[in-house]
């Protein structure tokens, strides 16, 4: 994998909608009322468990490169140690500024340990592409990864509870906060919300093809290259129990948009990048 919960380790073979009507969506993320006491820097400072001890010119230090590949992703996995055993859960989540946003319920277990200050790690990973080199050993994934280590904090404030269940619900489905009823005062109160800084954070990104050499003594009559991956969007389902006529969600389907969108840009640029494959000479 891209990452480990100790300095990195990544051997060879690390891991490190059609006919939707397009609806217009933010193209940034709302801007968040919650409290930012410091400006962080702009680079993401290195330390003893941030730092890349495997292929170390695959790690990044810039702040917006994390921003963004926490704003990309949908699921984090959270990782924390239970009765002496290392116990991890995927958990959707939103960032809001310098600081990632976990809700769940409070008669969460795992949740009342992570809020009592129990140490834990949050990983994000964007699988690419699978890279085809021609041998096994040489093979490798690409990806963006980013691992969070600190000590979460309860969210207590109702004001900055509430909106930080709006940045994890508009991060999850964007626009849907407009479409639905506002939270009832008994859904905010079984819900416990938990904010992890971005103070140490680890950023690993690998995007480039097979390795390969000129004299490596590989047969070049095997294919080699990048297999790019990207997420997609199905065709909604609608519940049984939705009025007949009733339009899909205008957040669905602008979402659904975007990710293609997204996708096809990645497509295009990954495309521009491949080299055609040469014939090999008559004999």
């Amino acid at each position: 994998m891209p990452h480990t919960s100790q300095p990195h380790e990544d051997p060879k073979t690390d891991a490190s909608p059609a006919g939707l009507a397009a609806v217009a969506l933010p193209a940034a993320r709302p801007a968040t009322t919650l409290p930012a006491p410091d400006v962080p820097s702009a680079d993401l400072p290195i330390t003893d468990r941030t730092r890349v001890t495997r292929s170390p010119d695959r790690q990044r230090t810039d702040r917006a490169e994390l921003y963004r590949i926490l704003d990309d992703a949908l699921v984090a996995h959270v990782a924390i140690v239970r009765d002496g055993l290392p116990l991890v859960l995927p958990m959707g989540f939103g960032r809001g500024g310098d600081a990632i946003y976990l809700h769940g319920s409070t008669g969460s277990g795992i949740f009342r340990m992570m809020a009592s200050g129990s140490p834990i790690s949050v990983t994000v990973t964007h699988l690419d592409g699978l890279v085809y080199a021609r041998s096994l050993f040489d093979s490798s994934m690409n990806y963006r990864s980013a691992v969070v280590f600190g000590t979460a904090t309860i969210v207590a404030d109702p004001a900055e509870k509430a909106e930080a269940m709006r940045i994890v619900s508009d991060h999850l489905m964007p626009g849907r906060t407009a479409e639905v009823r506002p939270m009832t005062k008994r859904e905010l109160a079984a819900t416990l919300v938990l904010r992890l800084p971005l103070d140490e954070v680890s950023v690993k990104v690998r995007a480039h093809g097979a390795s390969e050499e000129p004299d490596d003594g590989e047969d070049r009559a095997v294919w080699a290259g990048v297999l790019p991956l990207r997420l997609t969007a199905l065709a909604p389902e609608t519940s049984p129990l939705t009025a007949p006529g009733t339009p899909v969600s205008a957040a669905a389907t602008a979402y659904a948009a975007r990710i293609a969108g997204a996708a096809d840009a990645a497509a295009a640029a990954a495309a521009a990048r491949a080299e055609p494959a040469v014939a090999a000479p008559m004999p």
